[in-house]
């Protein structure tokens, strides 16, 4: 695939009906959801020793969701949506930390309440 195919490919899949589906409407109430979208791409062209030439390129393009604007009565309120997979993540990350650094701690307050008892020894 040549480059300028790859970048008018690239302009036809990146648009804001990516990013914002198409209105729903039910008893008054509007409803446009809402993502997040990143891509990137690249491409180039190059030649051999033997005087053959070619270029290529590609691009990936990747998105979830935002969350949802809902429209009633007049008024706009944004609504985030929640990702469990990053939910479970976040917390997976904090018990690993936590578990990680509690022997460190537990080590810490032993050696801590022993200097404590040899500075009261010393003091007598």
């Amino acid at each position: 695939m040549k480059v300028e195919e790859v970048l008018g490919t690239a302009r036809d899949a990146i648009t804001v009906k990516r990013v914002y589906a198409e209105p729903y409407e039910k008893d008054g109430v509007t409803i446009i959801a809402a993502a997040k979208i990143g891509g990137g791409g690249g491409g180039g062209t190059g030649h051999d020793d033997k005087g053959g030439q070619g270029e290529g390129g590609g691009f990936g393009v990747s998105g979830r969701p935002a969350g949802a604007y809902v429209i009633k009565d007049g008024g706009v309120t944004w609504r985030p949506a929640v990702d469990p997979n990053r939910l479970f993540v976040v917390i997976g990350a904090a018990v690993v930390v936590y578990l990680l650094s509690r022997p460190r701690l537990a080590r810490a307050r032993a050696k801590a309440a022993l200097a404590a008892m040899g500075a009261e020894s010393a003091d007598e």
